[in-house]
């Protein structure tokens, strides 16, 4: 067991390279399933999440190939089993993707139920209705979903709320059914686009990813197998982001998609920091060197503010003097990590799903634990903005989602390390 000990209070100025997007990787990494040949995956981060859907996909018989730590090579042509109920699937909340690939290719999937963080009721109602949509009889029971099919059907349905999961399901399930397959209200996230770019990439053909409609023709198989390089994370380059806002900083972030950014880099600047493009639109440089002013904040499904920047910015409103408004419309419990907050000093009244920030431009250094994984990354930029010391727990939790966190801040100019925990810290 480990914790994240950082001495607040300097400027981070640098550069930065973003990783490839999570939230890709953990839809893309099951797709395999449903492609013939070997699939190379590049731009793939180095997480903990990604490592435990590798190790599921090889318990069922594919065979993974580590060409670096960013790349590697995926071959399920091998794989005779839809049954995936055991500890690892039950670690991540992504692990339901399972159950649309293997439904996908075997008309068959057992899967164990999710884990992940805990922030609130996440049914699995708009992801059984697409299964049921296909031509899928649907079973839960003893912590395993059971998904079934004689036949799958292209079929036209509508989402009755805004779900990610939910609209990358239907695609792997829909990709390989017979006929066309219509999914309306679908949600319009960068990693949405980035998963159908990879199926269509193999021999899927799907069109309007990224919209509100997405229509899906049935294809027989997905013969080729390929290359296929995932796009930069729009959260962790959100987080240094923030990062450099809180720190009175100055830093580049390169490997970026300023456009995946726009909903943050607007609410930046309403603060009062500078934020500058390059002429190749793939970095932007974030300078925080006068006074940033409160803000309101509602998150929203793409291309609104994200749920996922929601604890981070949270953290930076706590530095800044005035009352800061943030609402949370997405999930119904994401404040949990408040109380951390309030270890560290800060101001936060929480009236059901908004916060009411009381900024204060003090934080002070602590023990405190990551309740989430982006909580946790609200904790690491808290850290970064206070006074003295703090000390980060539940480490783990934070390594899910962000590769070599550490590292990338100490190349900006943080004190920060990662060390054992002995006895004292209990």
């Amino acid at each position: 067991m480990q914790k994240l000990v950082i001495n607040g209070g300097i400027q981070l100025k640098g550069e930065i390279n973003i990783s490839g997007a999570k939230n890709s990787a953990v839809a893309i990494i099951p797709a395999t399933l449903l492609v013939d040949g070997p699939c190379r995956i590049e731009n793939i981060p180095d997480i903990k999440d990604v490592k435990i859907f590798l190790n599921i996909l090889e318990g069922i018989g594919a065979n993974i190939t580590y060409i670096n730590s960013q790349t590697v090579i995926i071959d399920t042509s091998k794989v005779d089993c839809y049954e995936a109920c055991y500890d690892e699937a039950s670690k991540i909340r992504a692990s339901y993707y399972l159950i649309g690939a293997l439904l996908g290719r075997f008309k068959n999937a057992k899967v164990s139920f999710p884990g992940g963080c805990d922030f609130g009721t996440r049914p699995l109602d708009q992801h059984i209705k697409a299964f049921e949509a296909l031509g899928a009889k649907v079973d839960m029971s003893h912590g395993i979903i059971n998904a079934k099919a004689e036949t799958l059907r292209g079929s036209s349905f509508y989402m009755d709320i805004v779900s990610v999961g939910a609209t990358i399901n239907a695609m792997l399930t829909a990709v390989k059914a017979n006929g066309i397959t219509i999914i309306e209200n679908a949600a319009k996230e960068p990693h949405i686009v980035d998963v159908a770019n990879f199926l269509n990439n193999m021999g899927a053909s799907i069109i309007g990813a990224g919209t509100d409609i997405i229509k899906i023709k049935g294809v027989e198989s997905l013969p080729g197998g390929g290359t296929y390089s995932i796009v930069p994370d729009q959260i962790e380059a959100g987080t240094f982001m923030i990062a450099s806002a809180i720190t009175n900083g100055d830093i580049t972030i390169h490997n970026c998609i300023p456009k995946h950014l726009e909903s943050l880099t607007a609410k930046l600047v309403e603060i009062g920091v500078n934020i500058e493009e390059n002429e190749d639109g793939d970095s932007l440089r974030i300078k925080a060197d006068k006074k940033l002013s409160p803000v309101n904040i509602k998150t929203q499904p793409y291309p609104g503010f994200p749920t996922d920047l929601q604890p981070q910015i949270c953290s930076l409103a706590t530095k800044i003097d005035g009352v800061s408004i943030i609402t949370e419309a997405v999930w119904d419990s994401r404040f949990q990590y408040i109380s951390e907050l309030r270890r560290m000093g800060a101001d936060v009244k929480v009236e059901g799903r908004i916060a009411i920030v009381n900024g204060t431009n003090k934080l002070f250094g602590a023990k405190v634990k990551a309740i989430d994984l982006r909580a946790g990354a609200a904790m690491i930029l808290a850290g970064l903005g206070a006074e003295g010391t703090t000390e980060i727990f539940e480490l783990g939790i934070i390594d899910r989602g962000y590769e070599n966190v550490e590292k990338k801040f100490i190349q900006l100019g943080a004190d920060m390390k990662r060390l054992p925990i002995t006895e004292e810290d209990f």
